[in-house]
């Protein structure tokens, strides 16, 4: 019986958004528009450089932005993650549950993973990020029957950078495939590809992924091709359908051998932190509410257009709605 429209596995991560400015970056030595993982000290060190600025906090993680966008539209999810037994913690899972979000993993000993978020005025984000005890999730976190009676199972492609991580994603992709259930991958990160290319190709065509999420410069990574539609046909010989963002130019999605071209909605970009979570979260509401894919990608163009609009990867209930159309 299926209770989920979509299960999705990922990293637990407290987010902590905050405005700066180039000369920020620069004087602290902290490269421009990338991820980096750095330890809590080095937060701390940053969040006290930072004081008298307004924080904003948020539930995050990639998977994690998918599955409260996917709540938000009316969805009905799950999720599996780890998180610490600490007060980001227990926001975490407060926030996460409010929306109507099933998590049943218990909180572990440690500090919940944390990303410090910094947004310069050309609303480009760099992200400072502490796994925390999110790096401990393991096959033993994975539930099968949960799996089971979804739809979708969501994976995020950060998980295939640490072992056991790595390991409970692909326990959790065997369990969907020997339930039937189709699995939608997110390669999350340019540079997984550069560590995790041969497992994610091995994942596609072994028949694992059923559906896969991408931006240009992952696709031309993937692929080896700097034509993006090039690029959405390359995939879909292993993939049965493929959605790859163009960021203000829109998306391409393949399904069936043919190429349906999704309009981006311009907006003034504030804050990127989420966009592609947010368009995802469209496109698999969307292909789990009766919606063609053409109407699927244009919600996720909307999903993703209110998002860089605003500070937070969170749309709020009546925005959700409107995005619906």
């Amino acid at each position: 019986m299926t209770q989920y429209d979509v299960y999705g596995i990922g990293n637990a991560i407290m987010d902590i958004q905050v405005q700066c400015d180039d000369l920020f970056l620069l004087e602290h030595g902290i490269e421009k528009g990338v991820m980096t993982l750095v330890e809590a000290d080095r937060q701390r060190e940053l969040l006290d450089a930072l004081q008298g600025r307004e924080l904003h906090f948020c539930s995050g993680g990639s998977a994690a932005n998918t599955i409260v966008g996917i709540a938000e539209m009316g969805g009905k999810c799950g999720y599996a993650c780890l998180t610490g037994n600490d007060r980001h913690g227990a926001m975490y899972l407060e926030e996460m549950r409010e929306l109507g979000i099933a998590i049943d993993t218990p909180a572990a000993p440690g500090l919940t993973g944390s990303c410090l978020v910094l947004i310069t005025p050309d609303a480009q984000r760099t992200m400072l990020t502490h796994l925390g005890v999110s790096a401990a999730l393991q096959r033993a976190h994975v539930d099968g029957a949960a799996i089971g009676r979804a739809r979708f199972l969501y994976v995020e492609g950060y998980l295939f950078a640490g072992e056991e991580t790595r390991a409970a994603a692909l326990e959790a992709i065997r369990l969907a495939k020997a339930q039937e259930v189709q699995v939608a991958l997110t390669l999350s990160d340019p540079f997984l590809i550069d560590i995790c290319r041969g497992q994610f190709l091995a994942l596609m065509e072994e028949g694992s992924i059923d559906l896969l999420f991408c931006n240009e410069i992952e696709a031309r990574a993937l692929a080896g091709s700097d034509d993006p539609r090039a690029c959405a046909l390359w995939l879909h010989r292993y993939v049965a359908n493929v959605a790859l963002t163009l960021g203000a130019n829109g998306s391409l999605i393949v399904d069936d051998g043919a190429i349906i071209a999704i309009d981006g909605v311009k907006v003034e970009a504030v804050d990127t932190t989420g966009a592609g979570d947010m368009y995802a979260a469209g496109v698999l509401f969307g292909i789990t509410h009766g919606r063609s894919w053409q109407q699927a990608g244009a919600i996720g163009s909307r999903a993703a257009a209110r998002i860089v609009a605003q500070l937070g990867a969170r749309l709020g209930g009546a925005s959700a709605r409107d995005i619906l159309g």
